[in-house]
């Protein structure tokens, strides 16, 4: 069963809405796996640097602009999530295109407000 949140764009910066939203799907409940450019930490979740291959992932919530999503759309493809949550600044209408002809459901949303607002 297909359950996990894969956060693309991790960082160990609490600052950045990838962290707020790693520690806010941990309240949640929700099972986390998190991408970023540097391995690090968010409240026991590891920051993994390498494309792992999970075959588990529901949602995939990006923090990447959509000039360097260029360099992982094969990655997500392939990890077949039921969605993918563009968060604002990460619009793509050219990855969106190849997640419809792949049959993966995407949305425009920020997951701070869907969590906040129990649409997650």
């Amino acid at each position: 069963m297909k359950n996990k949140t894969l956060v693309i764009g991790a960082s160990e910066n609490v600052q950045r809405y990838s962290n707020m939203v790693i520690r806010r799907l941990i309240r949640h409940k929700e099972e986390v796996r998190a991408f970023g450019l540097k391995k690090g930490e968010v409240e026991g979740i590891e920051i993994v640097n390498e494309l792992v291959n999970y075959d588990d992932v529901d949602t995939v919530t990006l923090y990447l602009n959509p000039q360097n999503q260029k360099a992982y759309y094969d990655y997500i493809l392939s990890l077949k999530p039921n969605r993918v949550i563009f968060n604002p600044g990460t619009e793509n209408p050219e990855f969106q295109t190849l997640l419809k002809e792949n049959g993966i459901q995407f949305e425009e949303a920020c997951t701070l407000v869907l969590l906040s607002t129990n649409q997650y």
